[in-house]
């Protein structure tokens, strides 16, 4: 399970952390499941974030993958529930299109943009980090009706294209 802690300053957007949680070496569900339980309410109280941004269960052909996934996001966000933090889902494609202009994207290509977006020297190996951080800047660009660094104030960016010409400081360097 990966996971992005944004920081917002103004129209600034950081990443404070991002990272995964490691699941492999426990064998029983349950364990999983209460591991994911720890670790998010950690994060929570290590990080006190204003919201969650989280990806929404998504259908797959796999029955119990679904299920176990579904009860994954369920746990996590219980953990931030306890902490009266508020959620909100977005669908994979509304993250892949928040993030690159594409609902179909890579997930090598949300990381490049994500990279670009927010200065990240070095990305992690594993995605599944940058598919949390890419939540929590899909939310950031949907929240307030959209205005932020993805969005002018009095409309939306036709595309990065546009968005780089009136946002030239964030060119890759």
């Amino acid at each position: 399970m990966g996971y992005g802690i944004l920081g917002v300053e103004g129209r600034k957007l950081h990443m404070i952390s991002m990272g995964v949680v490691q699941l492999h070496k426990y064998n029983d569900h349950a364990l999983k499941l209460k591991r994911i339980f720890e670790r998010s309410l950690y994060l929570v109280d290590e990080f006190h974030p204003d919201e969650l941004a989280i990806e929404a269960p998504f259908y797959g052909k796999n029955v119990q993958s679904m299920l176990k996934l579904g009860r994954a996001q369920g746990i996590a966000m219980a953990a931030a529930l306890y902490r009266e933090v508020p959620i909100h889902e977005y669908s994979p494609k509304k993250i892949k299109q928040a993030i690159t202009g594409n609902g179909n994207a890579s997930k090598e290509q949300v990381a490049e943009m994500l990279q670009r977006l927010l200065n990240i020297p070095q990305m992690p190996t594993q995605l599944d980090a940058t598919d949390g951080l890419a939540a929590a800047v899909c939310h950031y660009f949907q929240r307030d009706g959209g205005a932020g660094v993805g969005k002018k104030k009095s409309g939306s960016y036709s595309g990065w294209k546009s968005f780089i010409n009136e946002n030239p400081d964030r060119k890759k360097r």
